[in-house]
């Protein structure tokens, strides 16, 4: 009979407050049908309030915990180290007022930084200019040039961002989701670097 288990964490996971944590919800499983079952109901955290809302779930606590109880059994870990938990509380619903404010923010900041790098760049005396090559007429408001822009900056927008509201175009990440997942990598690489510390802290304090 085979008598490996390949353990691969998962990077990151949520939970529930005041939940056990088990195996099968932090790692990837492959082992002995026998033993598998056991396995993945084995509970490796118990969240509690003390746990604020990020957890650390190391891969030397998952192998200590299963050498535990299944002594015969070689281990073989594969992928991350480490798995983060995020506690999710119940969210409060956002009121429309809020809503609004925000959604007013955003949209007048976005004029503003669109019209104030129009300006800085004179974009209104560049379209005058194309205005007059293309049509040999000199025009103060060249509306027939400068709407067809605005429509094209709007569509523009949309497919940088690749989204019309909540629906995607294509499966291809935005440049903005791109960041976005940059910047959870990095969080993440901050969060538990800065837990282990804090564990080899309380560790060497105890002793």
């Amino acid at each position: 009979m085979e008598k490996t288990i390949y353990i691969r964490m998962r990077n990151r996971v949520q939970s529930k407050p005041d939940e056990k944590v088990l195996l099968k919800d932090v790692a990837q499983i492959i082992a002995p049908e026998a033993v598998l079952p056991n396995l993945k109901l084995m509970m490796v955290h118990q969240l509690t309030e003390t746990d604020r809302n990020i957890v650390i779930i190391d891969v030397m606590k998952v192998i200590n915990l299963i050498t535990a109880r299944f002594e015969e059994l070689e281990i073989q870990t594969i992928g991350p180290a480490q798995t983060i938990i995020e506690v999710t509380y119940k969210k409060k619903g956002v009121s429309i007022p809020f809503f609004l404010l925000i959604w007013f923010l955003l949209f007048f900041g976005s004029a503003m930084a669109i019209m104030n790098f129009h300006d800085d760049v004179s974009m209104r005396s560049v379209q005058e200019k194309i205005y007059t090559i293309i049509t040999g007429k000199k025009e103060a408001k060249p509306f027939l040039f400068q709407i067809p822009y605005s429509l094209g900056l709007g569509l523009g927008m949309i497919l940088f961002f690749n989204h019309v509201f909540k629906k995607r175009l294509n499966e291809e990440p935005s440049p903005l989701e791109v960041e976005m997942f940059n910047y959870q990598l990095d969080l993440d690489n901050y969060v538990i670097i800065h837990e282990n510390k804090e564990s080899m802290k309380k560790t060497n304090d105890n002793d």
